[in-house]
């Protein structure tokens, strides 16, 4: 079972987000039948964006990541809440480059570096605030990490990592954020920093059956690590058909009663989750007269 937990050391000094996310980035996968690279770039930004939702404050917040590097993955599209709760998809699905050199997915490559990451928080206001920074390698970690530092002004190290079996299914996935906090000791940064230098890649922590708090523990095993939180997390896409219904609503009247003149019915597919909304018959008379 996917789940994520928040952890901070004995000394206040730095705090952990991390997360297994392997059955979530395989739903991904099934829902968009993506590439074995179209995988690893959407799984690393489902993971981090599953992390990154966990710091909301209220269950009603929400966050979206935007990416888009101008690669021929196009837009990578993730939006998370507080409660573990993930959706997302990549615009090109099908896009699969060659290895690079040292045998990994070249998920730079397919996102590119001519463009931007976005993330922008919705806590009910009139509208979202958030920021955007230009992308430094289009490997998502780095570029969440870069994020972080020009928007925020918080320093993070974010590892992500998605590894694709031979049939094309995840064969593991996970992640963490960590963050120093106010007042760190010099001393205790240069272990942080040496405990983040001597890591394997990230994905091998999590191919395997290893707790999440074990791997936490085995990677910062120079600190005394204090599990606060844990929540399970999965793909949930919040796509009805009154949904569906409003967007179409919003095409306009002239617009609508051509298509149904035209076809008689009107198909929809959600963006997230590739559900199909078909209206046709007494559901499309109710949707004019609502227009009406």
């Amino acid at each position: 079972m996917d789940y994520m937990i928040r952890a901070i050391d004995k000394k206040k000094t730095f705090r952990i987000f991390m997360v297994k996310s392997t059955d979530t980035v395989e739903e991904a996968r099934l829902h968009h039948n993506t590439s074995p690279t179209a995988s690893a770039a959407l799984g690393r930004t489902l993971t981090a964006g599953l992390m990154m939702g966990y710091m909301l404050k209220n269950e009603k917040d929400r966050l979206t990541i935007n990416i888009n590097g101008g690669g021929p993955i196009g837009t990578l599209l993730v939006v998370s809440d507080n409660q573990g709760h993930v959706k997302g998809y990549v615009e090109n699905p099908d896009v699969n480059l060659d290895l690079k050199e040292n045998g990994k997915l070249n998920v730079g490559g397919a996102v590119g570096t001519n463009g931007k990451i976005t993330v922008l928080t919705d806590i009910g206001m009139k509208e979202p605030y958030g920021g955007s920074t230009d992308l430094t390698t289009g490997e998502i970690g780095e570029d969440i990490a870069s994020y972080y530092w020009i928007s925020e002004q918080q320093q993070s190290a974010v590892a992500l990592g998605v590894l694709v079996d031979v049939d094309y299914h995840i064969k593991s996935a996970g992640g963490f954020i960590v963050q120093p906090l106010p007042f760190i000791e010099e001393e205790d940064l240069t272990k942080l920093e040496n405990a983040l230098g001597k890591m394997k890649s990230v994905s091998d922590y999590f191919d395997n059956d290893d707790d999440v708090e074990d791997i936490a523990r085995k990677i910062f095993s120079d600190f005394e690590i204090e599990i606060t939180d844990k929540i399970p997390v999965s793909f949930k896409c919040d796509c009805s058909e009154e949904r569906m219904a409003s967007a179409l609503l919003s095409l306009g009247k002239e617009e609508l009663k051509d298509i149904i003149e035209e076809d008689q019915k009107i198909e929809t597919v959600c963006h997230f989750c590739n559900k199909k909304y078909l209206f046709e018959g007494e559901k499309l008379v109710n949707l004019f007269e609502n227009l009406k």
